[in-house]
């Protein structure tokens, strides 16, 4: 089941969020920079230029003779900022010079001081105008001088872009450095998940705190807590498992005792055939505790480590038979074996045994009295296996993928079975990297007829401790 996204603005990746609001904060930020300096450059730029237009104008104003402004042309105007010099005459109606001649649009301003002027078709513009006050002569010259007001916008705005520009340039270096450490940072996260996903479900540990993160500390602690829970409730489970087989094995045993004598005091007729039922159903009975015990065995968390050891599979597989054979005389099966390969395997026999013993006896048990069980050592694709064939009804294809779990029985099928045999063989199996795949012989493309085949893969296989085992 996959998580549903997150939202564009707060996707579900911790890294990701990091990234997008650094760069939406690094975007602000310079944003932010570039308008401040903006207006507070605007308004200096705006200051000293005001100074020098009333400079030139005061010098033009008060020189004794009449000046004539150097003449400008367009680019000087309007790209360079020049100052453009009017001078009027005394009534303000008449230009006398100026320093370009286009600009003429602009009167003289009927109040002295700063102000702000346009100029309409055919290339409308702003302009910044200062006029001088009036000499103390009737008849001397007004002096008037204008410069472009866009000059003035694009040098405020070239110092803005200039300033904002170091914060955008070291975006992506930021970004770079930040990435590294989320990635330094979540490697110790990969590393309690690894541990989370090593676990061992029977026997669950607490995670390390040496490498963790404070930020995730409380989480790692509540998982411990709840490991600590778990571990309790399968010491409990395995507790009672476990008392319970070992009590009720000694009063079994002598319940067997009593019928195998009371077999000889039974009349013959319908009493046989009820006591043969009852015969059955403590055999199952005394079966099932011994596959409890095997399992609480398995599970227990402190279980010695069994030696390893060279094993000959051919002759262990001889011995499973031979010693399944009362199981197989009674229900009249008949029982091959065929070796066609020796290998040799280093792993403990006991836990050799508990595989091979727990297939074939399930074989057994699912094979129609009269049926055939063939125990088959062989190579497929120049590795060795060991095929465990039955002519039973096979496993529906719904139910393939649970027939691993413990106590679980296929529907329908007939009693016997304690649904612990392939459960306590896949354990077996994982712990020495052996794999067990289930078929149904119908489904092969050879075409084997009704029942099922077993096959224990011996190649060990690289990730056999934690991959599941996987029906055909």
């Amino acid at each position: 089941m996959t998580s549903a996204p997150g939202r564009w603005w707060r996707p579900r990746s911790l890294r990701t969020q990091l990234l997008f609001w650094l760069v939406t904060l690094h975007l602000a930020a310079a944003a932010l920079t570039a308008w401040f300096t903006f207006v507070a450059y605007g308004d200096l730029v705006h200051n000293a230029l005001d100074d020098q237009m009333r400079l030139v104008a005061d010098s033009y104003a008060g020189s004794g003779q009449s000046r004539t402004p150097r003449l400008l042309d367009g680019n000087a105007a309007l790209a360079r900022g020049a100052f453009v010099v009017q001078i009027w005459n005394a009534d303000g109606r008449t230009l006398r010079a100026s320093s370009w001649p286009p600009l003429a649009v602009v009167p003289l301003q009927p109040q002295p001081g700063f102000s702000d002027a346009g100029t309409g078709a055919p290339t409308p513009s702003r302009w910044r105008v200062f006029t001088a006050e009036p000499g103390p002569r009737a008849d001397q010259p007004r002096v008037q001088v204008l410069q472009n007001e866009d000059y003035r916008r694009r040098r405020a705005l070239r110092r803005a872009l200039l300033e904002g520009l170091p914060i955008a340039l070291l975006l992506p270096l930021v970004l770079l450095i930040l990435w590294l450490i989320v990635s330094a940072a979540s490697r110790s996260l990969r590393a309690v998940a690894r541990d989370v996903a090593s676990q061992d479900e029977r026997s669950p540990t607490e995670l390390s705190l040496a490498r963790v993160p404070d930020e995730i500390a409380p989480l790692v602690h509540a998982f411990n807590n709840l490991l600590s829970r778990v571990r309790s409730a399968f010491a409990t489970q395995r507790r009672f498992v476990q008392d319970a087989a070992h009590e009720l094995r000694t009063p079994m045993a002598a319940i067997g005792l009593q019928i195998e004598n009371l077999r000889a005091h039974v009349p013959a007729g319908e009493a046989t055939e009820r006591f043969n039922q009852l015969e059955a159903g403590v055999t199952r009975a005394q079966h099932l505790i011994e596959q409890l015990l095997s399992l609480s065995r398995q599970d227990a968390p402190g279980r010695p480590v069994l030696s390893r050891e060279p094993v000959d599979i051919e002759a262990l597989l001889r011995e499973s038979v031979s010693q399944l054979m009362v199981l197989a005389d009674a229900r009249r099966v008949d029982v091959g074996f065929e070796g066609s390969v020796a290998p040799m395997l280093q792993a403990p026999v006991a836990e050799l045994r508990s595989v091979f013993d727990n297939l074939i006896d399930n074989a057994l048990r699912y094979a129609p009295e009269g049926g055939v069980v063939d125990v088959r050592l062989h190579e497929v694709d120049g590795h060795a296996v060991v095929d465990v064939l039955d002519n039973g009804p096979g496993i529906p294809q719904d139910a393939m993928g649970r027939v691993f779990d413990r106590f679980f029985r296929v529907p329908g099928a007939a009693a016997g079975g304690s649904g612990l045999g392939l459960a306590i063989a896949r354990t077996a199996a994982e712990r020495h990297g052996l794999r067990i795949e289930l078929r149904n012989r119908g489904d092969e493309d050879e075409g084997g007829g009704p029942g099922l085949l077993a096959r224990v893969h011996l190649s060990p296989v690289a990730s056999s401790a934690s991959e599941p085992l996987t029906p055909g």
